[in-house]
């Protein structure tokens, strides 16, 4: 059983560089991936509600014809 005052050797090599750094950087494109993803769904729901509103026109709104008169 080791306890806290045995000492362990890191692993040696090239390899322990490359899986930290790969690591990092995996992160950092999952971040940078996940940002987009939500900027983008934020865009597209606000082009959305944007496009809702504007159907929408309240009643007797004119439709830019002249008006007719009696």
């Amino acid at each position: 059983m080791k306890t806290m005052t045995d000492e362990t050797t890191p692993p040696e090599g090239p390899e322990e560089g490359k899986s930290s750094t790969g690591r990092k950087a995996a992160i950092g494109a999952a971040a940078t991936i996940g940002s987009a993803a939500i900027a983008a769904a934020l865009l597209y729901a606000g082009k959305r509600m944007r496009q809702k509103s504007e159907d929408k026109s309240p009643p007797g709104t004119p439709s830019g014809e002249p008006p007719e008169t009696d």
